[in-house]
């Protein structure tokens, strides 16, 4: 048994968990030197217009149940910190506990592209997901002009789900000894069926839609956080503990906070300078000693490396050579056998 623990700790060791958190690997370096940086075409996208939306809610949480119990007679001397973070399930996105940010957007002055059936038209955007919508919209009167073409929106956020709130508290028990106890517990803030609503507007900035190969798109994402504090900050009055079983019950506020993003894209070709491609450094095996290559080398005109190049015509030299090898392969043949 004691044999297998030190394998344990030193196959540990060997992997480089020093500590609970990370750090991460990109793979790209560059010594400094501008030789090595080269012009590079990329397809990507650009964003040409952007706001930001910063949108707050309050929940107050009366008599909420927190975890462990504390024990007999226990009290709470005083609050320590309180956190809070939202809820999230792993095994199923579409729990209904995990907490969601759900907006919804109307704009004036133009129309998002659908599909006959009512479906607005979905892309792909850089996410890997299809979350960015077609817009179309007349804008030859600011495309005479050489400027962009406004469209207002109305955006309308639902929020649902869970938040875990954690509190550190310092207890005195029976025997007035003190310990550090840290108090969880999993808060509902709006179930789906009836969310918290609400509604801001914003204006954006949208390019030619005849001057383009591609229409502009609209893309939104969004994102949420909490934050969690003792009702009216007083032990007394937001604490209560059952003096038999220890249990713990809490007046709490909750703040919701939202920030929100709306971006116009449209698809570009850029020439962009690199340093070249990134190159990480593979975990040692025992057992392989080459890999494939998970890209293809750059190979064009500025590539001084290059193993291929472009074929070229033969002359009558070309042609006498290469008989003379079959020739000579063919005899070493006849001897062999």
């Amino acid at each position: 048994m004691s044999s297998d623990i030190k394998d344990i700790k030193s196959d540990v060791i060997d992997l480089g968990i020093t500590d609970r958190c990370c750090d991460a690997t990109t793979g790209c370096e560059w010594d400094g030197s501008l030789r090595k940086v080269r012009p590079e075409p990329i397809f990507t996208q650009k964003v040409y217009d952007a706001t930001l939306v910063n949108l707050q809610a309050l929940r107050t949480i009366t008599d909420q149940h927190f975890h462990p119990h504390l024990g007999r007679n226990a009290r709470i001397v005083r609050v320590l910190d309180v956190r809070c973070r939202k809820f999230f399930n792993p095994e199923n996105v579409n729990d209904p506990c995990n907490l969601k940010v759900d907006p919804d957007t109307v704009i004036s002055g133009g129309d998002f592209v659908k599909d006959g059936k009512g479906n607005p038209i979905k892309v792909v955007g850089p996410s890997g997901l299809k979350d960015e919508k077609l817009i179309f919209a007349d804008t030859s009167e600011c495309d005479r002009k050489g400027k962009g073409t406004p469209v207002f929106g109305t955006q309308t956020v639902k929020i649902s789900g869970d938040v875990l709130v954690e509190i550190d508290v310092l207890v005195s028990d029976g025997r007035r000894r003190r310990n550090k106890v840290t108090l969880t517990s999993r808060v509902p803030i709006a179930p789906r069926t009836n969310p918290i609503v609400m509604t801001n507007f914003f204006e954006l900035c949208i390019p030619s839609v005849f001057d383009s190969a591609f229409l502009p798109r609209f893309a939104e994402f969004c994102n949420v956080n909490c934050e969690a504090r003792i009702a009216t900050n007083s032990i007394m009055r937001d604490i209560t503990i059952d003096p038999n079983t220890g249990k713990v019950h809490i007046n709490l506020i909750i703040a919701i906070c939202i920030s929100c993003e709306k971006k116009v894209i449209v698809p570009v070709q850029l020439c962009v300078l690199s340093t070249g491609f990134p190159v990480l450094s593979p975990e040692v095996s025992p057992i392989c000693n080459t890999f494939p290559s998970l890209f293809p080398k750059q190979i064009d005109e500025h590539s001084d490396d290059s193993d291929c190049h472009r074929p070229r015509t033969f002359s009558e030299e070309d042609e006498i050579v290469s008989e003379d090898i079959i020739i000579d392969e063919e005899f070493d043949e006849f001897e062999e056998d």
